[in-house]
């Protein structure tokens, strides 16, 4: 496991199942809809239960780079932050809107007391956005944020395959703290 730290947090890597974490709060890579999914999106939900389609229904959906939070229900986790990435398009706009979606979730984590907090590769999957240009944004994003925010204490990227693991410890790597 790699890891480095920031301020008085800590980044983690970890390989595998995002929704066996033991972490205040798991962050899902959500569609608009918030509805189950595939991908990472339809692990949270099958692993929380039903209550959880039930409560992100009353929530109206979400725009891209934005987050909202509900119960973990049947999770190790307290909370499930619902982000939707980017859809890659190579423009500029996608970089601002992935750091958002990041950026977001930590907010609500701080407001919730969630002091842990466990990201999947947010928009690498069917949303096609490249894992090495992901990795940069997503980890120079969680820096930032953690220099004006000690209240999270760690951040763990749970990543699914041996590329997008070596993709993060690349970035984690050559990300100046």
């Amino acid at each position: 496991m790699e890891k480095k730290e920031v301020n008085k947090s800590v980044i983690e890597l970890a390989q595998g199942d995002i929704t066996q974490e033991e972490t205040a709060a798991i962050v899902n890579a959500a569609n608009k809809e918030l509805s189950p999914g595939a991908g990472v999106s339809g692990a949270i939900h099958k692993a929380a239960g039903e209550q959880l389609w039930e409560d992100t229904k009353k929530l109206g959906g979400c725009e891209t780079g934005e987050a909202k939070i509900t119960w973990g229900y049947n999770l190790r986790a307290r909370y499930v932050i619902h982000t939707v990435g980017p859809v890659y398009s190579g423009s500029p706009e996608d970089a601002k809107l992935l750091r958002s979606c990041y950026m977001e979730s930590l907010k609500l984590a701080s407001g919730h007391d969630a002091q842990s907090v466990s990201f999947p590769a947010i928009s690498t999957g069917v949303f096609g956005y490249p894992i090495d240009e992901a990795a940069k944004v997503s980890l120079q994003a969680v820096r930032d944020y953690l220099r004006e925010h000690p209240e999270i204490q760690k951040v763990r990227f749970v990543l699914f395959g041996d590329n997008d693991y070596a993709a993060y410890q690349a970035a984690l790597k050559n990300l100046p703290v």
